[in-house]
C-alpha cells in the first residue's frame, strides 16, 4: 500500500505542532559538530519523532532515514525521508524560510514528496505526477519557469560560504554569469524554483534528507535536478536544480568543469 495525499499532510500537520510552537521562542540549540557549528533544536527532535510514529504505525514495512534518528530498513522497496527542519540555521535565527521536508522513495527513486512552511502557512506537495502549492491564496498546480539562457537566471544557493576550493570556483564560474543571484534560503529555494519564481538552485555537501523530498517537487513541476556530474540526487551530494534544459546544461558545463 502505498501512501496519499491525506497521509502525508497529517504527517506535516504532526511535525507542524512540534517545530511551530518553538519558532521564536529561544528554543535551546545544541551543537553536533566538535570545531564547527551544526545545530539541532528540540524542534527537529521531535518533529522527527512525531512523523516516524504515524509512518511506523500505519506503513510498518517502509524504511525510514532521517536527519535525527537511526536509519531504519534501508534496503526496503519503500523509504521514507525526512528532514524535519530544514534551514534549523534560519529556525533559531526567526527567519521564515526554513521547511519541514518529507519524502518518499521506491525502489531508489523519489516519486512523492512534501515541503511544509507553517509559520507563513505554505505547503508544497508532489503526488506523483504533478506538484502543488496551498497557502494563504489557494490551492494550485505550480510548474517551472523557462528564462531562456544562463544569463537570464536567477540564482540561489544557501550561502557562498558552504563552498571551498575548487567547488568554490565552479560556483563562481556560475553566478558570474547569471543575472541575479541571492543567498539563504535553504529548502525554501528549491520550491520557489518549482513555483517559477527562480530559474536555478546551486549547493554542495547535501544529505540525502536534504533533498528527498525536493526532487520530485521539482520533476513534477517540469524542473530539473541532479548531481554536478548529470547524475541522479537521490543520495545529495553537490546539487543543482533549474527550471529549464538550457540553464541546466549551462550551469552543469560551468560544475562539472567541462
Amino acid at each position: 500500500m502505498l501512501p496519499d495525499r491525506d497521509f502525508f499532510h497529517a504527517l506535516a500537520d504532526a511535525a507542524r505542532a512540534e517545530t511551530l510552537p518553538r519558532f521564536r521562542t529561544g528554543a535551546s540549540v545544541i551543537n553536533k559538530l566538535a570545531g564547527g557549528f551544526d545545530p539541532v533544536t528540540e524542534g527537529d527532535q521531535a518533529a522527527e519523532t512525531a512523523i516516524r510514529a504515524l509512518i511506523t504505525d500505519r506503513f510498518p514495512e517502509h524504511g525510514i532515514l532521517g536527519e535525527e534518528h537511526e536509519n531504519i530498513g534501508l534496503d526496503r522497496e519503500h523509504i521514507w525521508v525526512i528532514d524535519p527542519i530544514d534551514g534549523t540555521r534560519a529556525f533559531i535565527s526567526g527567519l521564515p524560510v526554513w521547511g519541514t521536508l518529507i519524502g518518499f522513495q521506491s525502489n531508489g527513486r523519489a516519486t512523492m514528496g512534501l515541503m511544509d512552511q507553517p509559520f507563513i502557512g505554505e505547503r508544497y506537495f508532489a503526488d506523483g505526477a504533478r506538484s502543488w502549492y496551498s497557502g494563504p491564496d489557494g490551492e494550485q498546480q505550480i510548474s517551472v519557469r523557462d528564462c531562456g539562457r544562463l544569463a537570464n537566471a536567477t540564482l540561489f544557493t544557501t550561502s557562498p560560504h558552504i563552498f571551498t576550493g575548487d567547488d568554490l570556483a565552479k560556483y563562481r564560474s556560475v553566478e558570474e554569469k547569471v543575472r541575479l543571484f541571492r543567498y539563504g534560503c535553504d529548502c525554501y529555494a528549491y520550491v520557489l524554483l518549482a513555483s517559477g519564481h527562480v530559474d536555478l538552485v546551486v549547493e554542495n555537501n547535501l544529505k540525502p534528507y536534504d533533498v528527498g523530498a525536493l526532487i520530485p517537487i521539482i520533476e513534477q513541476a517540469g524542473g530539473i535536478i541532479t548531481t554536478w556530474d548529470g547524475g541522479r540526487p537521490e543520495g545529495g551530494g553537490n546539487i543543482v536544480a533549474a527550471g529549464s534544459k538550457a540553464v541546466h546544461a549551462e550551469a552543469l558545463a560551468l560544475l562539472a568543469g567541462r
